[in-house]
């Protein structure tokens, strides 16, 4: 259904540097899989997924749905996805039927078979009592609900879902986490990223873990925990980068904060002054 091959995305920095923020990429996911990328904040995950929708160009490589190449026809690989982020903004002066119907005519859906896909999607996802009301009204789960329903409109067969938790609140995090499991369930495919790895343990069936553009693992869960020994998602990540890197990452955050080792003849700094590192492994 998707296929990633050698997938590379370079910026150009104000001072004329390259700035490689996906470095030769390749993966796929199956028809009806549910497949999670990720990693900690800058490792590529969103450039990654907005070459996915069809939303960025990549510098080189290639990005497959469902047969169709990103490259050659984009527009018909973006009517084969539906892109989900926490961030998205909706039309403030339009309402949430409005919203849908926008987007799917800008799908190229017809009208008869749009307005049944409009008032399914509203009746679904329990949007009918404030489906005439404004969007800059809406409470942010309310929002979220609104942007559930535009990214299905269309009945696309890929979602491609950006940090679709991040900044929300306990409740409105269960209704995205419970419509990620029901789309899988379903049979859509679905790419999921997020720097909360622990929450996606039950819902993705194969993981790649990102690191500085590379992907540095792919597997199931237990593939991850045979490769690295450790349980938790957020642990086995962390245990397999160290690895790469060399050095314990926690420790490496502690040179960081205390900075190099003290010369001859000076005073250390005391433990209290050096501040403590902790043990959490939270990557958000």
């Amino acid at each position: 259904m998707i296929h990633v091959r050698e997938l590379t995305k370079i910026f150009h920095t104000h001072q004329g540097q390259e700035h490689k923020a996906v470095d030769g990429l390749s993966f796929h996911v199956g028809p009806g899989e549910v497949y999670g990328l990720l990693g900690p904040n800058g490792a590529g995950k969103t450039t990654t997924l907005r070459m996915l929708a069809g939303l960025m160009q990549p510098s080189s490589g290639e990005v497959q749905i469902d047969g169709v190449s990103g490259s050659s026809d984009p527009l018909a690989l973006k009517q084969r996805t539906g892109f989900l982020t926490a961030n998205t903004g909706l039309y403030a002066r339009l309402s949430p039927r409005e919203t849908l119907l926008y987007f799917g005519q800008l799908r190229g859906i017809a009208p008869p078979e749009l307005k049944a896909q409009a008032e399914q999607l509203l009746q679904l996802l329990g949007i009918r009592s404030y489906a005439d009301r404004r969007c800059e009204g809406l409470s942010t789960g309310e929002k979220q609900r609104v942007q559930i329903a535009r990214t299905l409109i269309g009945n696309p067969p890929v979602l491609v879902l950006d940090e679709p938790t991040l900044g929300l609140d306990v409740l409105t995090n269960r209704l995205i986490l419970n419509f990620i499991r029901q789309a899988g369930q379903a049979g859509r495919t679905i790419v999921l990223s997020t720097h909360h790895l622990d929450e996606v343990e039950s819902i993705c069936q194969r993981f790649g873990l990102l690191h500085r553009g590379k992907l540095l693992a792919e597997g199931t869960l237990g593939e991850l925990r045979a490769m690295s020994g450790r349980e938790r998602l957020s642990d086995v990540f962390l245990t397999l980068v160290e690895r790469v890197e060399g050095q314990s990452v926690m420790d490496s955050i502690s040179l960081a904060q205390v900075g190099p080792a003290p010369q001859a003849g000076t005073v250390p700094l005391s433990p209290a002054a050096k501040g403590s590192s902790g043990s959490s492994h939270d990557l958000s």
